[in-house]
Order: structure tokens, then sequence, then C-alpha cells
């Protein structure tokens, strides 16, 4: 299984509307990507300050499933149309388990 973890910090200027927006549109992933096994995803819980403001958590059976995924169109718009217009920062990690 291939694990990938991606976050995010929000410009400051992106509007409540537009983080609903990158929301609503991953949760449509699933359906669309048969690859994605598991797909977890929301806004920090604002407990600790400095953390990232939203996280994405998707689970694969191997290294091709995440690169389907990672390749795939419809995730490519989501990323580009949603993500990219208010991204002011993203860290990821994919691992084994």
């Amino acid at each position: 299984m291939i694990r990938h973890v991606v976050l995010f910090t929000w410009k400051p200027e992106a509007t409540d509307e537009q983080k609903a927006a990158v929301a609503a549109e991953l949760a449509k992933l699933p359906g669309e990507i048969p690859e994605i096994r598991a797909y977890t995803f929301g806004p920090d819980a604002g407990i600790n300050q400095g953390n990232y403001h939203f996280a994405v958590v998707a689970d694969f059976d191997d290294e091709d499933g995440y690169r389907t995924y990672r390749d795939h169109p419809r995730h490519r718009a989501v990323i580009t149309e949603h993500i990219q217009p208010i991204l002011e920062t993203r860290a990821a990690v994919q691992f084994a388990y």
C-alpha cells in the first residue's frame, strides 16, 4: 500500500468559497478515480498554531495506482482550477505501509 499525504497553506486572500470549492471538488475524486482505496481530507482543526491549513490523505494499492491518481485529468483539473489559485505552500510525502 502507498499512502500519499499532502498539506496546504492558503494565501491570505483565499476566500471561504474558494476553500469550500477545493473540498467539494476533492470529494468527487474517489468516484472518478477507481485506484483510490481510501481518501480523507479537511481543514486544520485549529488546535495548534503554525499548522498547515488543509490536509489530504489518500491510499493506493501500489505505486502505479498513486501515479494514475497523480496524473489523472480530473485530479490535475482540481489542482489547476481550484488549488493553485489559492495555494501559498505545499508539502507532500508518499510512503509504503
